[in-house]
């Protein structure tokens, strides 16, 4: 799911080299994916109101529904 995500962000930003993702266990089951990018590539990865961030959000959600999983991405 990492990979997946990572690559996923690489393609949008400029410098491919700042992406970097956390994994953290929720309380609930869930989890939870903090994205870290370069400040300057912060809008390509936000998009305009927010849908490349949705549409990331809505690819993690597929693939976590086929393994039977519960996953949060935020973006920082």
């Amino acid at each position: 799911m990492e990979e997946l995500l990572i690559t996923i962000a690489q393609g949008l930003v400029e410098d491919p080299a700042a992406v970097t993702v956390t994994k953290e266990d929720s309380e609930n089951g869930s989890v939870v994916y903090h994205l870290h990018v370069a400040e300057g590539d912060m809008g390509r990865v936000i998009g305009k109101q927010g849908r490349i961030a949705k549409a990331i959000r809505t690819v993690m959600r597929a693939v976590s529904a086929r393994r039977n999983e519960r996953v949060v991405v935020e973006i920082d």
